[in-house]
């Protein structure tokens, strides 16, 4: 068995909050791996280190890791648009550069959610498309996903700022895109969303507001905030000096923090170019396709919104 050893906050909030146990660890991922060798339709990794993730992302319920798993390679056949864009396309540290999705390099504590800053309007969608932006995200989480034991123990919380979002932004986001992004998120991926904090919010902000709650469950919903411009009230959830620089933090600036996941991408060239293979083929799907079709077709399917008021 080759995973990590945390450190001992960690291993105690993995302990007290995710249901892991030392002694059962190898027979769960034994367990994974043979349910895995019987799925002909799926193609997923099988590292150690990979599947424990998703274990923990599902405080150790063998049922939800296996539906979780595949929910998640599947959505990379259903959903391509999300993994459209590859580690290696000169788009991918243009976008990088842009300083749209910074993952912050501290933390808190050592047990504390990992902060992601999507600076949503920081983009001009003349030239670049939001689903671009959302598959470089992807490419970070995976390797979130792969080497952060913080990100799958604790979670995450984001900071979702709107300063310079116009129109032309909101409508690269369809429907139908919105509800696959957040069954990838919330649905498919092993990583707790523990808090999403709106600043800097446009006029008209409480009509898309509506729209985004419309697509999470009940637990995500509740764990909304709209601070606005309110820097004070954010700083109750995400300590300020763990925040870059531009946010009165003393965590770097977004140009460095950008700089590191770049080199750190770079790092993982081979490890993601490997990770292009694994998907689903759902023609060779023989069972369970009763629980993937109420995920996607009641969260992703439907294209009949009104599109009036947004």
């Amino acid at each position: 068995m080759s995973i990590r050893p945390l450190c001992p906050e960690l291993a105690k909030k993995a302990r007290e909050e995710l249901n892991e146990d030392a002694k059962t660890i190898e027979s769960d991922l034994r367990s994974i791996k043979d349910w895995l060798s019987k799925q002909p339709h799926l193609r997923a990794r099988t590292d150690d280190q990979w599947l424990v993730a998703f274990l923990r992302g599902c405080k150790y319920s063998l049922e939800r890791t296996k539906e979780k798993l595949d929910l998640y390679y599947s959505m990379r056949s259903l959903a391509p648009e999300l993994f459209r864009l590859k580690a290696s396309d000169p788009l991918f540290n243009e976008i990088m550069d842009l300083g749209t999705y910074v993952t912050l390099l501290k933390t808190a504590t050592p047990d504390s959610p990992r902060i992601i800053i999507i600076r949503a309007g920081s983009y001009d969608p003349a030239k670049y498309n939001f689903l671009d932006i959302f598959s470089a995200a992807s490419i970070i989480q995976r390797i979130l996903i792969y080497e952060d034991d913080a990100t799958i123990i604790s979670g995450f919380k984001t900071i979702m700022d709107m300063e310079g979002v116009t129109l032309a932004h909101w409508l690269q986001i369809t429907p139908s895109s919105m509800k696959k992004m957040a069954v990838l998120s919330q649905d498919a991926g092993p990583v707790r969303m523990k808090g999403t904090h709106y600043i800097n919010t446009p006029p008209g902000f409480e009509n898309i507001f509506g729209i985004i709650k419309n697509v999470l469950n009940e637990k995500n919903r509740n764990r909304l905030y709209v601070h606005n411009k309110n820097y004070e009230e954010l700083y109750k959830h995400i300590p300020q000096e763990i925040l870059p620089n531009e946010y009165g933090g003393n965590g770097g600036n977004i140009k460095e923090i950008s700089e590191y996941w770049k080199a750190k991408v770079q790092e993982y060239s081979s490890w993601l170019e490997d990770d292009l293979k694994y998907g689903s083929d759902e023609s060779k799907r023989v069972e369970n396709q009763g629980r993937l079709r109420y995920c996607l077709g009641s969260r992703v399917h439907s294209d009949n919104w009104n599109l009036i008021n947004l």
